[in-house]
């Protein structure tokens, strides 16, 4: 799997260099999702994979289910359990020093789809909202 990973992530290079393939949205897009509070949009869809592009059409059948148990695995270890593990981290803080204030940051893949940060607070009974960029808090 990691061989397939490597490649798969070569190839992709290869093609960006050379101008055949082009990622699909922008850093500018997803700034500006990130701004707005939109990450529920194509771009943080939780069935986008988590290794861009090694999940398509033109993959082999037998490589392609390589593919989707590489992002099976890198969306549960990478995502989910690191939320989790944040999730409580965050609970843990709160409940230790009830009396003090916190600013917490999170990368915007810690926002993609289900089992997101938030969802783990949510869970625990915590209200959370999103303030948007530009806004006093």
């Amino acid at each position: 799997q990691v061989v397939f990973a490597l490649n798969q992530t070569l190839l992709q290079q290869e093609s960006l260099r050379a101008g055949s393939f082009q990622i699909p949205y922008t850093t500018e897009d997803l700034i500006k999702h990130y701004n707005c509070g939109d990450l529920s949009s194509i771009i943080f869809n939780h069935d986008t994979s988590q290794v861009p592009n090694f999940i398509n059409a033109i993959l082999p059948a037998h490589e392609r289910i390589t593919a989707q148990e590489i992002d099976s695995y890198f969306r549960q270890e990478l995502i989910y359990k690191r939320n989790e593990r944040m999730g409580r981290r965050v609970k843990d803080l709160l409940e230790e020093h009830p009396d003090k204030s916190f600013f917490f940051a999170f990368g915007a893949g810690h926002f993609m789809g289900n089992n997101t940060v938030i969802d783990v607070l949510r869970r625990e009974g915590y209200e959370v909202e999103h303030t948007p960029a530009g806004q006093a808090i």
